[in-house]
């Protein structure tokens, strides 16, 4: 099997992992269309995105979205999740979402998780934490971030910024 071939199996393996659990408590149709479109999205827009470890970027957000599943959060939050690196990591814009078709609420929630640059990290996350979704989305966020099993720390370090990610969580989870 080619590499690509492997990525997009692992991604679409996961994809369906997360529609699993999210039909067993979202039964619209129309909502579980909101959060493949929004998958879709993601997907094209981070795939040729990988993270240091080198697996594909993609992965990332569907753990995000992932661990809200489990605790049965709505389909705009997962969206939210789906789609929370978009702006950061990628030349879309705010107005480029909103011209898809995506929500407001989701966009504002995705307003407040793009950190900008000027920003100070801790200032941000304070910001953030109002928003009870932001916040949310932003502690599965960090806490994938931050989960050290993920890394073989044979070859990897501990992330530098790990302990920010901790400290990160502490506020968020006041």
């Amino acid at each position: 099997m080619e590499i690509e071939s492997i990525r997009n199996y692992k991604s679409v393996s996961e994809f369906s992992e997360l529609l699993k659990v999210i039909k067993t408590y979202i039964s619209k149709n129309e909502d579980i269309e909101f959060v493949t479109r929004a998958f879709n999205f993601a997907y094209e827009k981070h795939k040729d995105q990988f993270r240091k470890s080198g697996e594909p970027y993609i992965i990332h957000p569907l753990q995000v979205a992932y661990i809200l599943s489990t605790i049965e959060l709505d389909e705009s939050t997962i969206c939210a999740a789906l789609l929370h690196d978009i702006v950061e990591d990628t030349s879309y814009t705010f107005e480029d979402l909103s011209n898809m078709g995506f929500p407001i609420e989701v966009i504002d929630v995705l307003k407040l998780l793009t950190h900008k640059e000027d920003v100070p990290y801790m200032e941000y996350v304070k910001k953030l934490s109002v928003n009870n979704t932001a916040r949310k989305v932003k502690i599965a966020d960090l806490k994938h971030n931050s989960d050290l099993t993920r890394l073989d720390l044979t070859k990897d370090k501990i992330p530098p910024k790990y302990n920010l990610y901790l400290e990160a969580i502490k506020i968020l989870e006041e």
